[in-house]
């Protein structure tokens, strides 16, 4: 076997750092360890400072645990260095990650180890981590003369490696104290549960906890306080200096502490969260925290609460007079206590309490049998609060329904005591948060202190100026706004317990009902008062059919106005009333119930101004709107408050038909209009358009009818004297007897006559036309007709130089030269067969109704124009001429003539319109066909209906106007 081979440098390096790692990973002395790394640094490394430290993460120190330096001076390898932000340590502790450094000595973020680096000429320094598991447990510092020195890839390697271990060795040191330092909690607690088992009363079990925390964490005193609810402060039952409290004693008296002075503490423990107040460490707010050291007079303290079925029964306090850092253990046993408190707590009123439920059931099921009983609600509720004002120790008892009309909540039935004042204000509507918190609760809203909550903000102005200072709140409906709600209040700040809690809520859902029943019946009640509105509305045009009478003016409005107002309960109720073509509206007034509403009834209101008027004309239903948005010129004649509203609705029937009015409610700006009020108002509105517009007909109507009764009797009588005239004249000349004159006496024979056929045509329409038209059949040419036609207007022709011409009837004159000496051209031949056409019917009305149309022609035509009329035989066999056939008499297969005037005169496209037959008209609107010569039209195109025939009016592309004249023809023509 050879000689051993002395190892290579690398091999070495190789077998020193397996040395090492096998010391740090079997000592378990941190200096030892040190020691051993610092040893391995120097032997391995070519650093002339090496400085080791360990990191404190409580008080944020590094502690210097040696090194090796140049000097025989190593007092600053062992300093206690305190970390700062900005410092080359705190960033390395922080980051965990190597720094270099080029030159210490020039390095400002050194602080101390700058002048030690002059001192020692150190330049190139590594400062490195000792860290395991993501956390800083101390640093290496390695300091070389020589600028900018740095580790090679293989050296570092070593050193992490060194580090690493050196790390997880002083970690598992660290654990390891630690667990020794740790109080075990377990057996002390099953220890005192033990003990709680073989104990008989309350206080023997608080004792014996206050003892066990006592012992266990070591405190200046241990102390249990307990909660009153109705005086809402902390008062010491059980201490380990005085064993047993009493609540009255003078002593615990001057130990509490109220709510009021510390509710942050209060609101901390009532949410089962531990209070831990230490060495500059609290889990209050630091003016909270002061003001509880100074009322306790310590320096550190530990609270635990003690909760039973969500109710703060009260807290167990560990208290040291000097500044101390409670450890997890500490904080665990004395909540574990407080928990095992607060499991023995009810022992102690188990039979008050078992009692108390069987009374809150019977409560609850009484107001259930009252309101499904027959007796008065009122009395329901009145035996309901007085039960729940009794059972909760509360003030007042007070419901609360939204009325949507007012937007408010109103106090539909409220008891306190004889002594105080019933409530007689209203609350407004809750805001969002508060409504959505009443919409998730499922148990009564507690507002503990009214002076400090934020809650139903809106409210607390009023509540505590009424003396309310806490208060329960229950939801009795359900819905997006609450609209009935439960509140019992107090007059002193202070809580109720869960218990008590759920029975509110359980009284609220019974009481719940009770409001829905109200609901019904005012709702009924509504409809009622709807339903007899729309009845007095039904009377109304029997009650006003003297509507000529002064005394009876505008009944009809002033009667309909005050249903509609009563509906809505409206103070104020109005008519903006004019007529067709008017520019001026006349206010009807209807209902004025209040002094501050009122109108100028004489002011002037200009329809096409008026701003109300005219956002009423463009709206299609009604539209509601503020006073403020008013315009001043309005204000001038409405009087309404400042915070008020308005709504206006048009008389509106058809789209086609004229609007002849707007109907104004005014109100209170608070109130608000259910949307099923409006609905009737609307239709209410809308059926008093329509009887205005039938009322307003029917007085047309009778006006017309009676004009045309004077005239048509005023005529008849004339037309009487004239005929007997006449006669009377001629019996004279009869008398006188014949010329002797041949030539004179066949004029005279001529005329006679003619004063005969006159005479006897005006006895006949005397005698068979007083009272309506008698329809005659005959039948004549065509051209005679036209003849006589043209005779009659020929004056009227030669006045405007007018050329007239006639097709058709067989002679073609297309374009004729007129003749010089005479301005009217007539070609109306008799022999030709398409002359022979004779037409049947009433021939004096048809002859009066071609005179009316010539005349019309001869009016419109330019001076010096032309007029055409063209005659044509319908076929109605033929189907491209059937549809021009008449349809209005005769047989199926009956013949028509088709008589048209054209002329290049101009006339009102709307009069075009109007004379047509399928445009509806509005009787009541201003029209052109009410007066002459558009009214002469229109009562020849009637007459010619009831004739058998048909008149229609047209205009050509070329802008000529034609009538046409569809007349039948006699049966024998063919």
């Amino acid at each position: 076997m050879g000689q051993p081979q002395k190892p290579i440098a690398a091999e070495q390096q190789i077998l020193s750092l397996g040395r090492v790692l096998q010391s740090l990973r079997e000592e378990d002395d941190v200096d030892v360890l040190i020691e051993t790394t610092i040893s391995y640094l120097k032997e391995q490394f070519d650093y002339r400072l090496i400085w080791i430290a360990l990191y404190d993460r409580l008080n944020h120190i590094l502690f210097g645990k040696g090194g090796i330096t140049p000097e025989r001076d190593t007092s600053f390898l062992y300093q206690r260095v305190v970390l700062s932000p900005g410092d080359l340590l705190e960033q390395v502790v922080i980051e965990q990650h190597p720094l270099g450094i080029a030159d210490l000595q020039t390095e400002i973020r050194a602080a101390e180890w700058r002048k030690i680096a002059e001192k020692l000429q150190i330049q190139g320094t590594i400062i490195l981590p000792i860290r395991y598991k993501d956390r800083c447990l101390g640093l290496l510092l390695l300091g070389s003369e020589r600028w900018g020195y740095l580790l090679t890839g293989e050296a570092k390697a070593r050193l992490m490696m060194v580090l690493g271990e050196l790390g997880a060795a002083l970690y598992q040191q660290e654990m390891d104290k630690q667990q020794k330092q740790t109080k075990r909690t377990d057996e002390p607690l099953l220890e005192l549960l033990g003990n709680l088992r073989t104990l008989s009363n309350l206080n023997q079990r608080l004792e014996a906890g206050v003892q066990a925390t006592h012992k266990f964490v070591s405190p200046s005193r241990t102390n249990v306080y307990w909660f009153d609810r109705e005086g809402r402060y902390f008062w010491c039952r059980m201490s380990n200096q005085l064993v047993k409290s009493d609540r009255n004693s003078s002593t615990q008296q001057a130990a509490g502490m109220t709510v009021q002075d510390l509710s942050d503490f209060y609101y901390a423990l009532a949410v089962n969260q531990i209070v831990s107040i230490g060495d500059a460490r609290s889990s209050l707010k630091s003016h909270f925290t002061a003001k509880l050291l100074q009322r306790l007079k310590v320096r550190s303290l530990l609270a635990a609460p003690i909760i039973w079925q969500k109710n703060l029964l009260g807290f167990l306090a560990v208290e040291s007079n000097e500044p101390r850092i409670w450890t997890e253990a500490d904080k665990n046993f004395v909540q574990g206590v407080a928990g095992l408190i607060s499991l023995v707590a009810p022992n102690e009123s188990m039979e008050s309490t078992i009692k108390q439920i069987q009374e809150d059931a019977q409560l609850t099921s009484q107001v259930a049998q009252g309101i499904y009983s027959e007796h008065e609600l009122q009395e329901t509720l009145q035996n309901c609060a007085k039960k729940v004002l009794a059972r909760l120790t509360a003030t007042r008892f007070l419901l609360l329904q939204y009325d949507p009309e007012q937007n408010n909540y109103q106090f539909i039935y409220q008891s306190q005591p004889h002594n105080r004042r019933a409530l007689t204000f209203n609350l407004n509507i809750l805001k969002e948060l508060d409504e959505q918190l009443l919409q998730r609760a499922t148990e009564a809203v507690e507002i503990e202190n009214l002076d400090e909550d934020l809650r139903f903000f809106n409210w607390r102005p009023l509540l505590l100026e009424s003396g309310v200072r806490s208060l329960l709140i229950c939801k009795c409906t359900h819905g997006h706004v609450p609209a009935a709600l439960l509140v019992i209040t107090h007059e002193t700040h202070r809580s109720w317990t869960t218990l008590e809690k759920e029975l509110l809520w359980a009284v609220s859902q019974q009481i719940g009902v009770i409001v829905r029943q109200w609901q019904l019946h005012n709702r009924t009640t509504q409809q009622q008062k709807t339903s007899q509105a729309f009845e007095q509305c039904l009377n109304i045009l029997t009650q006003t059919q003297n509507s000529k009478i002064e005394v009876e003016k505008n009944r009809l409005e002033r009667t309909a106005l005050e249903q509609i107002a009563s509906i809505l309960g409206c103070p104020l109720a109005l008519l903006l009333s004019w007529s067709p073509g008017e520019n001026l509206a006349e206010i009807i007034p209807g209902v004025i119930d209040n002094s501050q509403f009122g109108i100028f009834s004489d002011a002037p209101i200009s329809i096409q101004s008026e701003a109300l008027i005219q956002w009423a004309l463009v709206t299609e239903n009604y539209l509601t709107l503020k006073v403020d948005n008013l315009p001043p010129e309005t204000r001038k004649w409405l009087n309404t408050p400042d915070k008020g509203q308005i709504l206006v609705m048009a008389l509106r029937t058809n789209a086609d038909y004229e609007i002849t009015g707007v109907v104004l409610l005014a109100d209170y700006h608070e109130r608000r209009w259910s949307e099923q009020n409006l609905n009737a108002i609307a239709t209410l509105v809308n059926q008093l358009a329509w009887w205005r517009r039938q009322k307003q007909i029917n007085r047309l109507l009778e006006s017309t009818t009676e004009e045309l009764r004077q005239l048509n009797w005023y005529k008849h009588r004339r037309l009487e004297e004239i005929q007997r005239i006449t006669a009377l004249s001629l019996k004279q000349i009869h008398d006188l007897g014949i010329p002797a004159n041949e030539l004179t006496q066949m004029r005279y024979q001529l005329l006679l006559r003619q004063l005969d056929h006159t005479a006897t045509s005006m006895s006949g329409m005397l005698k068979l036309e007083n009272w309506q038209l008698h329809l005659s059949w005959e039948t004549m040419p065509i051209a005679s007709l036209l003849k006589r036609s043209l005779e009659r207007i020929e004056n009227l022709l030669h006045r405007q130089k007018l050329w007239i011409g006639v097709h058709g009837l067989g002679q073609s004159i297309d374009e004729p030269e007129p003749p010089k000496n005479s301005a009217l051209a007539r070609s109306v031949p008799t022999s030709t067969p398409q002359s022979a056409m004779a037409i049947a019917g009433d021939i004096v009305k048809i002859e009066l109704v071609i005179h009316e149309l010539l005349i019309t022609a001869c009016n419109r035509s330019p001076m010096g124009g032309r007029i055409d009329i063209w005659c044509r035989r319908l076929d109605p066999s033929k189907p491209s001429e059937a549809k021009y056939s008449s349809t209005s008499g005769g047989t199926e297969h009956q013949k028509s003539l088709e008589l048209s005037i054209t002329y290049n005169g101009a006339m009102e496209s709307q009069l075009l319109t109007e004379l047509h037959d399928n445009t509806p008209k509005d009787v009541l609107a201003p029209s052109k066909l009410d007066q002459p010569p558009a009214l002469h039209l229109l009562i020849c195109q009637n007459l010619m209906l009831e004739l058998g025939g048909e008149l229609n009016f047209y205009q050509l592309p070329d802008n000529r106007v034609v009538s046409r004249l569809l007349l039948p023809l006699a049966v024998y023509d063919s």
